[in-house]
């Protein structure tokens, strides 16, 4: 076959009659290097004519030596390409074996045919130019020598070393052809939505499509009153069409803002998910382990796997111990899956095993249960098993709860305001009608004044639809997920900012979380020898760490340095430059100690000189790791086990003496001495680990127990075990964790620290951090056996939780949510995520946390700081505060502009409202979008942390912020009557000088504008205190918008006469309009100094006929828009054409996929109308908690 030939080779297969029994196989090697099969077998590579691996070689029937008949095995190949992905097989000037089409034929699904077919796992690594042991070369830039599929799989007669040398081999950029032909680990960048996208799916609301149908017809009209008919001596000529273009304009730049938002909020989105998935892996190049970016990773590459990680990529499993993987998230199999060693498998094959349960395949986005070991990169990126299932689930940002609720408040609000117009247009209507006999303008004139009339309906709707509400909290969550992670907090879940700002109680971990994580060894007991730290040998007149180890036999120093070398996960490599130990703090701690105090040169040398049998990797449940090697004389095997001393204490039986390591009987005198030096330790804030062992003459054992799959049942070995010593590891605490621990305290939050260090450990470190102050500290078995009864007597009182496994915090946390609590929960382990599920906010850690870990949490702690979760504590509540701020003023700024329009057309005898719809859509614009960036985004002040978190059944708008509403609306509703129908009387001004009427409109107009200007910096506060100016410097988009709107209101008045309908003013005229609209600061003083008590009982009899209004209004749009839907659907069935089922079906998806696209600017929910079939009530509740 041609040596550069990258496709399989011919199979041919007899086609006699032959006995049908497997074992009647053989296999022989024809002079064209194919392969005869007196079976027809699965697992042999296809022989048809593929272009897709061999471009340059059409492959026909052979006749054999024997002349018997065959044919070739067409769509039978485990290597057929799939339709559609024919373009993956085929790689130009490629130098490896395969392409990423044949990879991907390993795991689509997992296919032992595929994997035969390809070599097996030596096949793939040649074929990849890889080495299983020692991955790939660091130096590897172009690949310089070309291999073919026969030569990698093993089917001629070439020697394997005789690849061919590559003429085009350029490239000084590392990994050039291998990135070229597999790609990188990087899922393309989600496209994001086009501006016009967002623009049309704004202005796609029905209500700003009903507006534009009015403004069209008013600007015909104009046009029609302006060109076609004659005006009268001396009348200027009609400018009733600048309406018409004012209304375009302004629902041009309503729409234009608002899709800008968007837009805004999908790009800092776009940028939060692209953090969110970055992260580390453990690789191994040129045989040395190193930690890469996740990005990073090549086809070829060697990486390692360790119980908690998330696999980033599809590969073959090389060895390992009892790995064992949940791929529930990748394929849908619930079962954990054990994984076999890719050369086991092909033996296994080779000798007619049942492949039934042989698994080497590695898949990405599934995650490893338990086990330790390490494989082949075989596909990255688009190609992998994951990165195809995200490429097609794509999805865009989901509503929070909150936005959720706000969006059912704005259609109650919309509902009241909807009934208004409505109203309000009949009334006019029926005055227009009645009118009519005794009109005597012309029917242009008189199709005008109706026009107008369904403007100003149309647009107070515009104004009472509060769009604005769901705006304002996506762009509080958006502002406050960018300056949380720039704090060192990767919000991975949305609705986690709402819930954590009222969180009651929060569970935080010790090690790493309140504690530094720099575990260092300063303190050891090994039998009658024992150490401390220099600064407490001087004082005690113990040995010193070096002085102990200088005094230790070589024997001795090698059974303490198998114990921590071979039985640990960590590995060496380079951090920053420098050489470190990388893995658990602990086990890094404990190889420090031998490499600086033992002689230990070397961690890969140390492991290669044992024979290691089978690891057990940290079991929390037993709170210890196990590992078996085989004794190098060859007597026997020695479990060496390592965890928490006083567990592992209660599993020994003897006792080793640290100068001879002869044993004897551990005595009940031994065992009190040494549980007092472990207390002595742990009150000292040391934790300790013991070291222990046991010797046996064949493994496994032969009383050992299994479980079902055959595998070793540890617990039945750990018992009448050797002790060898233990030592204490100083974890200092975190600086800045006691203040960041009584600032949560102030602001009503409960912490309790939940650790599986023993309980006078526990108490030590949470003393230092100020959580244990008199309360109640347990531990997890006692805990555990309570009843609910019980626990929730004892809860309240609970401190500190010490050894804990993750199923206590489990059962802590469901407890203190069944108790009404909102909880934060923080973990770092893969039996962390119950807990973090369960929890309302689950915090991950981002250094020392499992990939597991962070799939279940919502909020990563990027540096694994306490003092990290009172910062989004803080913007917890900032996210809320913003909210409410933001509906305070809406609200207000709602029942006044529909009332004012509502109560001055109906005064008026030329049925006007005092405000335009052109100057409505203006004070619409500024309260749902300028005021939404505005209040929206201010940074949370520490002051937030003064007040108790708001309970669950807390209403979102309070009864302080009520108060602030119609304290305002009645102040403005009052100014602007009385400038509105008494203006002429205050001001002299006469009732027939139509200059003077505009300047009194103008008058109105402003003052309006200025007085939502000034009572913008009321809502800045929530509560009864009266500095509204508190911290505004430092919040640049309130300033900044504000001089937009104040800027922007004075052009109005100047240059917007004939669009805005007003003139300009003079300085007494607006000294007018400024004094009055400044007087609501003082106004708002007023407000705030009125008890809250009395403001309560009178709402609770005034309000009662305004529940009665809504809900008579509720039903008169629900019936209104439950015919305009029918209507509508007609409509659209009509133009469509399509069954009624299927324009159904249709409407509705459609309707959702533009909810879903745009969640945080859905006013309408429902098919085709704004209004809703239910009834949402006004009242509505705080946040969502917990999970749905």
């Amino acid at each position: 076959m041609a040596g550069n030939n990258l496709a399989p080779p011919a199979l041919v297969i007899d086609t006699r009659t032959r006995p049908r029994s497997d074992t009647n196989e053989t296999r022989v090697a024809t002079p064209a290097g194919s392969f005869v099969s007196t079976i027809s077998n699965p697992f042999l590579t296809p022989s048809r004519s593929n272009s897709f691996l061999s471009p340059s070689q059409t492959l026909t029937p052979t006749p054999s030596d024997c002349g018997r008949s065959e044919k070739t095995v067409e769509h039978e190949s485990p290597l057929h390409p799939d339709p559609g992905t024919e373009g993956d097989f085929q790689r130009e000037n490629n130098p490896f074996a395969f392409s990423p089409g044949l990879l991907n034929k390993l795991q689509n699904p997992k296919s032992l045919p595929a994997y035969q077919a390809l070599g097996g796992l030596s096949g793939l690594a040649r074929g990849l130019q890889s080495d299983i042991n020692a991955g790939l070369s660091l130096d590897e830039t172009a690949i310089g020598t070309s291999i073919t599929f026969d030569q990698a799989t093993q089917r001629t007669t070439d020697k394997l070393s005789e690849y061919t040398e590559r003429k085009s081999a350029t490239g000084s950029d590392p990994f050039t052809d291998r990135s070229r032909i597999f790609g990188k680990n990087i899922l393309p960048a989600k496209t994001a939505t086009p501006i016009w996208t967002l623009m049309w799916n704004a202005y796609k609301d029905k209500v700003i499509i009903l507006l534009t149908i009015a403004a069209v017809i008013s600007l015909a009209l104009g046009l029609y009153e302006r060109f076609a008919t004659i005006p009268g001596p001396g009348e200027p000529p009609s400018l009733d069409w600048v309406e018409g273009v004012a209304i375009i304009i302004a629902i041009l730049i309503v729409t234009l803002v608002g899709s800008l938002n968007d837009w805004q909020k999908e790009r800092a989105f776009v940028k939060l998910n692209a953090k969110k998935e970055d992260r580390q892996i453990k690789v191994i190049r040129s045989g040395k382990s190193f930690m890469i970016n996740v990005h990073d990773i090549l086809v070829g590459d060697v990486l390692h796997l360790e119980p908690g990680d998330l696999i980033p990529v599809d590969g073959i499993f090389i060895n390992g111990h009892d790995l064992k993987c949940d791929e529930s998230s990748a394929t849908g199999e619930s079962d954990a899956i054990k994984k076999t060693p890719g050369e086991q498998v092909t033996a296994l094959l080779e000798s007619g095993a049942n492949p039934k349960d042989l698994d080497p395949f590695i898949i990405s986005g599934s995650k490893v249960l338990e086990g330790v070991g390490t494989f082949l990169c075989t596909s990255v990126g688009v190609h992998s098993s994951f990165g195809k299932i995200m490429m097609s689930v794509r999805t865009d940002i989901e509503s929070t709860p909150l936005q959720k609720k706000l969006e059912g408040l704005a259609i109650a609000i919309a509902k009241l305001g909807a009934s208004a117009a409505i109203l309000l247009f009949f009334v006019l209507l029926f005055r227009f009608l009645a009118g009519l006999p005794t009109d005597t303008r012309d029917s242009s004139h008189k199709a005008s004044a109706f026009l107008d009339i369904l403007i100003v309906a149309v647009t107070i709707i515009v104004v009472a639809v509060p769009e604005g509400l769901p705006l304002a909290v996506t762009l509080a969550l958006a502002f406050a997920t960018q300056r949380l992670l720039k704090e060192n907090n990767l919000v991975r879940v949305l609705r986690a900012c709402e819930t954590m700002g009222n969180a009651t109680a929060i569970c935080s971990d010790k090690t790493g979380t309140l504690t530094t994580n720099s575990m260092t060894v300063v303190a050891g007991t090994f039998g009658r020898s024992s150490f401390a730290a220099k600064s407490d040998s001087e004082n005690s007149g113990t040995q010193t760490v070096s002085q102990w180890a200088a005094d230790l036999p070589q024997s001795s120093r090698d059974a303490i340095l198998q114990s921590v070398a071979i039985n640990s996960t960590a590995f060496e490599g380079e951090e920053n430059g420098r050489f470190t130990f990388i893995g658990s703090k602990t086990e890094t701690a404990l190889l420090q100690l031998v490499r600086d105090h033992l002689g230990m040169q070397s961690l890969a040398e140390a492991r290669a000189n044992e024979k290691v049998v089978q690891m057990m990797p940290f079991d929390s449940a037993k709170k210890c790791m196990c590992a078996v090697i085989k004794l190098r004389d060859g007597t026997g095997y020695r479990l060496l086990v390592k965890g928490a001393s006083e567990i592992l204490l209660t599993h020994c039986s003897e006792k080793a003496d640290i100068q001879s390591l002869e044993t004897a009987t551990l005595t009940p005198d031994d065992r009190a001495q040494l549980t007092s030096v472990v207390d002595s330790y742990a009150k000292g804030s040391l934790r300790t680990i013991g070291i222990v062992y046991k010797d046996f003459p064949q493994w496994p054992p032969t009383n050992a127990e299994t479980d079902e799959d055959g595998n070793l049942q540890f617990g039945s070995v750990l018992k009448d075990l050797v002790w060898l010593g233990l030592v204490g590891i100083q974890d200092p605490v975190r600086p800045g964790v006691p203040e960041a621990v009584r600032k949560a305290q102030k602001a009503g939050v409960v912490v309790r620290m939940v650790t599986g260090d023993n309980a006078i450990t526990a108490q030590a470190i949470a003393t230092e951090c100020g959580i244990y102050t008199d309360g109640l500290i347990m531990e997890g078995p006692e805990f555990r056996r309570l009843s609910e009864e019980e626990m929730n007597a004892k809860i309240p009182k609970l401190q500190v939780l010490a050894r804990s496994s993750p199923e206590d915090k489990r059962i802590l946390v469901a407890r203190l949510k069944a108790l009404g609590e909102t909880v934060a929960v923080t973990g770092d382990g893969t039996n962390d995520a119950p807990a973090l599920k369960t929890a309302d906010v689950g915090f991950s850690m981002g250094l020392c946390g499992t990939e597991v870990a962070k799939e279940a949490s919502e909020i990563v702690l990027m540096d694994d700081n306490f003092a990290s979760i009172l910062t989004a504590l803080k913007w917890g509540r900032a996210v809320n505060d913003s909210v409410q701020k933001f509906l305070q003023f809406q609200i207000t700024v709602n029942i006044t502009a529909v009332l004012l329009a509502f109560v001055s057309a109906v005064a008026s005898p030329d049925m006007e409202s005092v405000l335009t719809a052109v100057q409505l859509l203006w004070v619409n614009l500024i309260m749902d979008t300028f005021a939404a960036l505005a209040l929206a985004t201010d940074p949370p002040a520490e002051s937030v942390l003064d007040r108790k978190p708001q309970p669950k059944s807390a209403p979102l708008i309070t009864v302080n912020m009520w108060k602030m509403i119609v304290g305002q609306a009645v102040y403005q509703l009052a100014v602007t009557f009385v400038l509105y129908f008494a203006g002429n009387a205050i001001l002299g001004y006469d009732a027939a000088d139509a200059t003077q009427q505009t300047q009194l409109n103008t008058i109105v107009f402003n003052t309006f504008v200025w007085m939502q200007i000034f009572n913008e910096l009321n809502n800045r506060r929530l509560d009864n205190r009266l500095n509204v100016f508190e911290g505004v410097h430092r919040n640049k988009f309130f300033l900044v918008i504000n001089a937009v709107m104040v800027g922007a209101q004075v052009l109005i008045v100047f240059y917007g006469g004939a669009a805005f309908e007003i003139t300009a003013l003079d300085g007494a005229q607006w000294a007018i309009c400024l004094v009055a609209a400044a007087v609501s600061l003082p106004w708002a003083v007023a407000v705030r100094l009125f008890p809250d008590e009395w403001f309560a009982r009178i709402a609770a009899v005034v309000g009662a006929p305004v529940v009665v209004v809504y809900r008579f209004s509720a039903r008169i749009c629900d019936g209104v828009g439950a015919a305009f839907k029918r209507v509508w659907g007609r409509v659209w069935k009509k133009k469509e054409a399509t069954p009624p089922e299927a324009s159904q079906i249709e409407s509705e998806k459609g309707a959702s996929q533009e909810k879903e696209a745009a969640p945080e600017i859905v006013v309408s929910e429902g098919d085709n109308s704004f209004f809703l079939s239910s009834n949402p009530e006004i009242q509505i509740e705080d946040l969502e908690r917990g999970r749905t």
